[in-house]
């Protein structure tokens, strides 16, 4: 990920202007965040459960105010102009309406919440405020999507009729052996019934947020750890697939599928797939006919990979035209 994103999205009050910014989540993909738009804009708050991470953003930015609670954040926002959101996958609506609602610019990043309902909520409540809104699915920005873009919608390979999405990432509930074969960065077959004491620099009642109350473990923490607990995140499918079925949906112009059909292994009470499949079935859209779309995630990979019909990518998209492949 780049800075292609956020500092391009809204205008200051004049043309020479700067935005004042409150960032939410100033560590890790945060961090990152923080540096690009402070490349530009004012930062004048600072939020994180991470004490280690708010003290480092802190003596970069000594006169941006700070917070661990970003409810606390938003007591005070009159002199705030955007909000940039960089936490956890289940805090982001919570994090992301109150901006909204006091009519703030927000940058959040993917994937916009952890379920349907929330999305639906944010997305109300941002037609509602009318301000400018950007998720963090930078590689949208970039020449390649765009090109890809053109060139199926263009007919360059006919109607599409088939089109597949993989990823290699293989994270999340497997066995052992398969977890140490996909490189998994942690592993856990059930929920851990023992308590650990959290990191003294750890907020863990804030991190946890509006999720059950749970103990601390450190198979949840530090990230990307949680994304594959249900209670935190959706997985692979929300973390990558943000960004990978991002390009079919755009280039098809794909909108509510109508079917939905998922397998692999059987479901966990708390703990999301390493490896999956799911598959996507659309109607007609304008001049474009019925199309399948495929998702392949951890060892699942479509058949014609397999075959060696395709080049041995760890991860890619394939679009399957009347008249070629892309």
């Amino acid at each position: 990920a780049t800075a292609m994103g956020f500092p391009a999205i809204v205008s200051a009050k004049s043309p020479n202007a700067k935005l004042n910014l409150a960032i939410i989540g100033s560590g890790g993909r945060g961090g990152s965040n923080l540096a690009n738009t402070a490349k530009t804009e004012n930062v004048v708050a600072l939020c994180d459960v991470n004490a280690q991470n708010l003290s480092r953003a802190a003596t970069k930015h000594p006169k941006a105010r700070t917070y661990r609670d970003f409810r606390k954040l938003y007591e005070k926002t009159d002199d705030i102009d955007a909000v940039v959101v960089s936490t956890t996958e289940h805090t982001h609506a919570f994090a992301v309406l109150p901006a909204l609602q006091s009519k703030k610019h927000v940058y959040c990043e993917k994937p916009l919440t952890r379920d349907v309902y929330e999305a639906r909520v944010i997305t109300k409540a941002a037609k509602e405020a009318g301000v400018a809104t950007q998720m963090g699915t930078q590689i949208h920005a970039g020449n390649n999507y765009r090109r890809v873009v053109e060139k199926i919608q263009s007919g360059a390979i006919g109607p599409v009729r088939e089109a597949h999405v993989w990823v290699g990432r293989a994270w999340g509930w497997q066995s052992r052996e398969a977890a140490k074969r996909n490189r998994d960065i942690v592993w856990s077959f059930e929920t851990p019934k023992e308590a650990q004491e959290p990191p003294a620099h750890l907020d863990w009642d804030l991190w946890i947020g509006p999720a059950p109350h749970r103990p601390f473990h450190s198979v949840y923490f530090p990230g990307p750890k949680w994304y594959r607990w249900w209670d935190f995140g959706n997985g692979t499918m929300s973390d990558l697939g943000s960004h990978f079925n991002d390009l079919p949906f755009w280039a098809l112009k794909l909108d509510a599928p109508k079917s939905v059909e998922a397998w692999g292994p059987p479901p966990h009470h708390d703990i999301a797939p390493a490896s999956m499949s799911a598959r996507y079935i659309y109607g007609s859209r304008g001049d474009m006919p019925p199309v399948t779309l495929t998702w392949h995630q951890g060892e699942n990979k479509p058949k014609i990979w397999k075959e060696k019909g395709i080049p041995q990518w760890g991860s890619g998209m394939l679009f399957i035209g009347d008249k070629g492949m892309l």
